[in-house]
C-alpha cells in the first residue's frame, strides 16, 4: 500500500459502489481504498464487504455508530499507516469530488507535505449550492482564515492528500474535532509546525444521491472550536 484513499461513509450505497470501480479505473499503482463506515442503516458496510472478497486492494473499519467525520479519517490514517501507506487521502464518498484529478493530486505532494483541494482558489469553484450554502461556506472559511493567520485559501475542504511524515505528526496531536472543523484543525496543525502546503484548483459539486452530513451542529462546533485552537495548539 502506497496511496490509501480513506472514505467516511454513512448511508451512502448507492455512491460507494460506483466510486470504487471508478477511482481503480486510473490505474494508479499500490492504491488502496478503505471505506469506513458508521453502522450504515442502508446496508453501505455489507456492500463494502462483499466487495473486498474479490478485491484486495479494499479495505474496510465498520464502527458501531455514527461518531464523526473526524475520528472516521483518524481511524483511517492509523490503519493505513500501519499498512505503510505513504500518501494519505480524504474524499468524499458522493462524488462531490473529482476522482479523475487523484493524479493531479500525487504529482504536487512530491513536491509538498499536504496537499489542500481548494475552492477558493483561480480555478477552484463550487456548482449546484444555493445561496445560503454560499455564504456559510465563504464566510466559515474567511473567519477561520483570520482568527487563526493562515494563508490557506481553503480550510473547510475535504478533499485533501497527506504525506506519511504529517500523518506521523498528527498521530501524537490530542485532535478531537467531530465534525468539518477537523479539516480546519489538521490544515492549521500542519501549517504551524512548518510543513509545506500546497493548494490546487478543484471544483466542488453537490451530491449526486443520499443525504447532506452539513448541519447546524457542524456550523456552531467550527465556530467555537477556531477559537480554542488560536489559544491552546501549540
Amino acid at each position: 500500500m502506497k496511496t490509501a484513499i480513506i472514505i467516511p461513509t454513512f448511508n451512502e450505497k448507492d455512491n460507494i459502489q460506483e466510486l470504487i470501480p471508478k477511482i481503480f479505473s486510473l490505474n494508479i499503482p499500490d492504491l488502496h481504498i478503505i471505506v469506513v463506515d458508521d453502522n450504515s442503516p442502508d446496508g453501505t458496510g455489507k456492500i463494502v464487504s462483499d466487495m473486498k472478497k474479490t478485491d484486495a486492494r479494499i479495505h474496510s473499519i465498520h464502527r458501531e455508530k455514527k461518531m464523526g467525520l473526524g475520528t472516521a479519517y483518524q481511524d483511517g490514517f492509523r490503519y493505513a499507516f500501519n499498512e505503510g501507506a505513504e500518501h494519505f487521502f480524504e474524499i468524499d464518498a458522493d462524488f462531490s469530488h473529482d476522482y479523475k484529478i487523484i493524479p493531479q493530486f500525487l504529482d504536487t505532494i512530491s513536491e509538498a507535505d499536504l496537499v489542500v483541494g481548494s475552492r477558493y482558489i483561480p480555478g477552484g469553484k463550487t456548482m449546484n449550492w444555493n445561496l445560503s450554502r454560499r455564504l456559510v461556506s465563504h464566510f466559515g472559511n474567511v473567519y477561520a482564515r483570520v482568527v487563526l493567520g493562515l494563508p490557506i485559501r481553503d480550510l473547510t475542504t475535504g478533499y485533501k492528500c497527506y504525506h506519511r511524515r504529517v500523518i506521523e505528526y498528527l498521530a501524537t496531536q490530542p485532535i478531537d474535532s467531530i465534525g468539518y472543523v477537523f479539516q480546519v484543525e489538521t490544515s492549521y496543525l500542519a501549517h504551524k509546525k512548518g510543513f509545506r502546503v500546497k493548494e490546487i484548483p478543484i471544483t466542488f459539486v453537490e451530491r449526486r444521491s443520499g443525504t447532506s452530513k452539513f448541519n447546524f451542529r457542524i456550523i456552531w462546533e467550527s465556530f467555537w472550536r477556531v477559537w480554542k485552537l488560536r489559544f491552546m495548539k501549540k
